[in-house]
């Protein structure tokens, strides 16, 4: 199965109905005026946010979307009926852009959040609308105008409050697991996780976080190496950046090098991630390391630097207590 977070459609809204050529005829009255009625308003195609949806995979096997027909226009002046509106559902954080020319037509951030992205035609005037002192039985009415068609783009950037980053196996999908109620693949290689896994932690009754666990990044992740730009640009919507380390692949003498890289790519990516609030979680103190190096020490050693960390193990749940309160005291909006 490929990426779920960016799907091409074609979408056509409905053709206006045919305008209706009619005379009114009734007993003792034979030769009454036009009453052709108007065609139908074709079917518009309107797109909405519903928090149902996580993914694009609906569009995986459905590409092609068209809205209804206006109806024709009917004698004694009945209008057609107007063609139904397709509304196509898409996850919230959905960017809409034409496919041909890549101008962005929508941008649907909250739940019932919808754009009508083509009209629907309207429908042909009836021969009624063309009776004149001089041509008092028009035998002619509108064929009703042509729906459009547009090719479009969807891409998906996940809406969270705190985007999980670290390169592959730093432990990313067992913390999201620690912290919310999400079930997310867990396996020892590298990209385990193919699309951003979402994860709700509950601050109090009513409240909670959006926690996004984006894909494992690697150097060079910026100019397009490993899965680049598809989980980069995930990170734009979120709020508050972890950066998961696997403290038992640290080196001693070095143990920001992890921290650096994945800095280093979300600048060169966009430097305006580097204002979002960000803290260094130390994952996997739980295993013991060849050279004894405990967590404390490599603590000690990243405040050195003028940063902060939080140690913990998201596997045995050491330390997520304290992880947890962190992130409803710094990281709720």
């Amino acid at each position: 199965m490929g990426f779920l977070d960016e799907a091409v459609i074609h979408v056509v809204s409905g053709n206006g109905g045919k305008g209706c050529v009619s005379f009114f005829r009734a007993r003792f009255i034979p030769k009454g005026g036009p009453d052709g009625g108007d065609g139908g308003k074709g079917g518009d195609i309107i797109i909405r946010a519903s928090n149902k949806l996580i993914t694009l995979a609906d569009f995986s096997s459905r590409r092609h979307f068209k809205a209804r027909n206006g109806g024709p226009g009917m004698g004694t002046n009945q209008k057609g009926k107007n063609g139904e509106d397709t509304i196509i559902e898409v996850p919230p954080g959905t960017i809409i852009s034409d496919h041909d020319t890549g101008e962005i037509l929508g941008d649907l951030t909250s739940n019932e959040q919808a754009i009508t992205i083509v009209y629907g035609g309207i429908g042909g005037k009836g021969n009624r609308h063309f009776a004149t002192a001089i041509n008092r039985s028009p035998r002619y009415a509108q064929g009703g105008i042509p729906g459009e068609s547009k090719r479009l783009k969807l891409t998906l950037k996940h809406l969270a409050d705190i985007g999980l980053v670290g390169l592959p196996n730093a432990g990313k999908s067992t913390l999201l697991s620690s912290l919310t109620m999400a079930r997310p693949k867990i396996d020892n290689y590298p990209f385990t996780t193919l699309i951003p896994n979402l994860g709700m932690m509950e601050i109090t009754g009513e409240k909670s976080l959006t926690i996004a666990d984006i894909p494992g990044l690697i150097e060079g992740a910026s100019e397009g190496k490993g899965l680049g730009h598809r989980f980069l640009k995930h990170i734009e919507r979120t709020r508050f950046l972890l950066h998961v380390i696997d403290m038992s692949d640290l080196k001693a003498d070095n143990p920001l090098k992890d921290y650096y890289i994945l800095e280093d790519e979300l600048n060169r990516y966009d430097p305006l991630l580097m204002e979002k609030k960000r803290t260094i979680v130390l994952n996997k103190i739980d295993l013991e390391r060849p050279d004894g190096l405990k967590a404390e020490d490599i603590l000690l050693k990243i405040n050195a630097a003028g940063l902060s960390a939080i140690a913990v193990s998201a596997l045995t749940g050491e330390g997520i207590e304290e992880l947890k309160r962190f992130l409803k005291e710094n990281a709720a909006g």
